[in-house]
């Protein structure tokens, strides 16, 4: 039993009701110590006449349960420790299921992993329709998979094919999707969740709801049915994954197991691969990378410094950017923005920006109109500064020109308050280069995000040298409340994602001039884990923007950062990628095939010769060396925040935790060996750095 109270227990006209509350925490997570106290709970209950059935419910005010508390896997030693605590699990939930009284499961908030394998072992449940509610097994992004009964009891629940859907993506239901999907028996307003749910509980177990379709049903219902279902699940998986996750395969073999066999058997399977998944270092890489970025979420301050207050902010430019950072702005931190520009061109691109995306939320029922309405109203433009007055922050996203943003600084500190922040956006140019001349120059700082914004979660903050700290915590205040996870690099060239990134484009252009065909390189990275292809980044990002960087990391840092030649040809053929389609690749209605016309112009005759492998870790060694530099010179404060950076800034493969914890794993005599052969195959910038060189020397790690 745990030392202090997590479920009490009162009753409501003859229904007892069971609330979790886990003490000292903001969230509910289950814990394997937890298991005695509850079933002490239950053996009370048995004992009381007067009970005729039970609601369970959380003392959280704005979560269910979130999911089991995850640090316990890392105190397994071997797979069959975690196993044992899989049929733990297993077993409580299988008490709550055999219960005669009626158990009704009253979700508000998240209700995920273990959560929701708790309330699928209720006998019904009810949700409220607030936006905060959300149900899933997103188990496969930590490289597992459910195992207290979730791989077993959901496909009975919704069904085959959305059960897969849901466990194999991680994909979380928002209420109406829950109820239509028939996961939960009704929806209703937070005000009448437990009044429904204790009303449920009264009319006794509910029985099972026929929501599935037709077409499901037939799939389903026979062995032919459900072999198609299976088979065209494993193609797609192997498809996106590429043998990088094992958790995906080994999710279908054992729901597979439970349709074929039985619930018993698909039981034992679950935790025969839950325990086993548990000591890959897959899983082990995507946990870690899950604690670091809670942990983070954490840190609300900045050596010791507070954030300032974050009530408005203000956006220049309407551009691409301007208008994304706006957006997120007023949709994910509920804040109003005043978007200026110089003509209303701009300011009415950022508004069509916003009320697109907004819209195709409202099209897929993820919002309603009249909430997209609200956030809307929060974003207003002006063609001068009225209302900067307010700002709290003002964030500039104009074009990377010294002397134009110099500019913005001086008229902002003119008409803004003097606590305001400005916070640049520029991916290029040095924050003390931009702070030069200004009034308060500790008020400056570099907020850099990543296109596009409303999807791309990092975000750096680059102090310059004369940065306040309490200005840090307010950019990483704002910066966290916009969704994004936010790391603090030093000011130099590239800062930290574009410098690791040069490198491994560079090479990537290296491999095109030799002859290897686009879409060979771009399968080669996508092999190994990057979730598309060098090239394809470069289109997506623009050629011109890539171009425009290079010289700017030549300078400071030196030839190794000298770009192709190749990319003058690009820009001069007017190659600037998917903005104006064309690129790397042709952009048309019928996709994206390489364009031949590229061969002509770098006067190339594509012929596949290298090994996928080899291709890929030219560019990914590279990467490495320049991210173990940009350590030791203290760029990234951090090996976490290295890893962090380049996982959610340019997707490096998160299987392996990142370009540190991918060296640690790996072992660094090992990668500074394989560098070393690779100056032998293809040439001396493969040299390992002196910091990977040493550290390989005293048997040092970065973990």
């Amino acid at each position: 039993m745990s030392e202090s109270t997590t479920f009490t227990l009162h009753t409501d006209d003859h229904i007892g009701i069971i609330t979790m509350d886990v003490p000292g925490e903001r969230m509910n997570t289950l814990r394997a110590s937890f298991a005695d106290e509850l079933r002490t709970l239950l053996a009370d209950i048995r004992a009381q006449d007067d009970i005729k059935g039970l609601v369970f419910c959380s003392g959280k005010p704005d979560a269910f349960i979130a999911g089991a508390d995850v640090h316990m896997l890392d105190d397994c030693a071997s797979a069959e420790a975690a196993e044992a605590l899989s049929r733990a699990g297993q077993a409580l939930f299988n008490e709550l299921e055999a219960l005669d009284l009626p158990l009704i499961a009253a979700i508000h908030g998240p209700c995920l992993g273990g959560g929701l394998e708790l309330a699928l072992a209720c006998h019904g449940r009810v949700c409220s329709d607030d936006d905060l509610t959300r149900l899933g097994l997103p188990e496969v992004q930590l490289g597992l998979i459910p195992g207290s009964g979730g791989t077993q009891r959901l496909p009975r629940r919704v069904g085959l094919v959305k059960a897969l859907d849901m466990m194999l993506t991680g994909k979380q239901l928002r209420p109406k999707q829950a109820l239509k999907a028939g996961l939960v028996d009704d929806m209703v307003p937070r005000s009448i969740l437990l009044e429904t749910a204790i009303a449920l509980a009264k009319r006794g177990k509910p029985a099972r709801p026929g929501t599935r379709d037709l077409k499901s049903l037939m799939l389903e219902g026979n062995p032919l049915g459900r072999k198609v279902v299976f088979d065209k699940a494993l193609s797609t998986l192997r498809r996106k994954a590429r043998g990088n996750y094992p958790a995906p395969e080994r999710l279908l073999e054992v729901v597979r197991t439970g349709y074929e066999r039985g619930m018993a058997e698909g039981l034992k399977a679950e935790a025969e691969a839950f325990g086993f998944l548990v000591m890959t270092p897959e899983s082990a890489s995507l946990r870690r990378l899950f604690f670091a970025t809670t942990d983070m979420k954490k840190e609300t301050s900045y050596q010791g410094a507070e954030p300032g207050p974050v009530a408005r902010v203000g956006v220049l430019g309407g551009g691409l950017m301007g208008g994304g950072i706006a957006y997120v702005t007023a949709t994910r931190a509920g804040l109003p923005v005043r978007i200026k520009d110089i003509d209303d061109r701009g300011i009415n691109q950022a508004m069509a920006m916003a009320h697109r995306l907004l819209n195709d939320k409202v099209k897929k029922k993820h919002l309603r109109r009249p909430e997209m309405n609200r956030q809307l109203a929060r974003l207003t433009g002006t063609l001068d500064y009225s209302g900067f007055n307010r700002a709290d922050v003002v964030v500039e996203a104009v074009f990377e020109d010294l002397k134009i943003k110099r500019r913005m600084v001086r008229e902002v500190q003119k008409h803004g308050p003097a606590h305001g922040v400005f916070a640049s956006n520029t991916s290029s140019l040095p924050i003390h280069r931009i702070a030069e001349g200004a009034e308060r120059p500790e008020r400056v700082v570099g907020l850099h995000y990543f296109s596009p914004v409303d999807k791309m979660p990092l975000a750096e903050i680059i102090p310059h040298a004369g940065t306040s700290a309490g200005t840090v915590a307010t950019a990483l205040k704002l910066a966290r409340a916009q969704g994004k996870t936010p790391i603090v690099v030093k000011d130099s060239a590239g800062f930290y994602v574009n410098r690791i990134l040069a490198p491994y484009i560079n090479e990537a252009i290296r491999l095109l001039l030799e002859g290897e065909p686009v879409e060979a390189i771009d399968r080669a990275l996508v092999d190994y884990g990057f979730p598309v292809g060098p090239l394809t980044l470069l289109d997506e990002v623009g050629i011109d923007v890539a171009a425009n960087i290079a010289p700017v990391l030549e300078e400071e840092l030196g030839s190794r950062f000298r770009a192709p030649a190749a990319f003058g040809k690009l820009l001069e053929d007017k190659r600037l990628g998917k903005k104006n389609g064309r690129g790397f690749y042709a952009f048309d209605k019928k996709g994206k095939p390489a364009d031949p016309g590229l061969y002509h112009l770098l006067e190339l005759t594509p012929q596949a010769r290298l090994p996928a492998r080899d291709m890929a870790e030219r560019c990914v060694l590279l990467m490495l060396n320049e991210a173990a530099l940009a350590l030791s010179e203290g760029v990234v404060a951090s090996p976490r925040d290295g890893d962090i950076g380049a996982v959610f800034g340019i997707g490096f493969p998160p299987f392996t935790g990142g370009p540190f914890h991918y060296l640690h794993q790996q072992g660094i005599d090992t990668m500074v060996a394989r560098m070393e052969e690779y100056v032998r195959k293809y040439g001396e910038r493969f040299t390992p750095c002196a910091p990977l060189r040493q550290m390989a020397e005293q048997g040092e790690s970065y973990y």
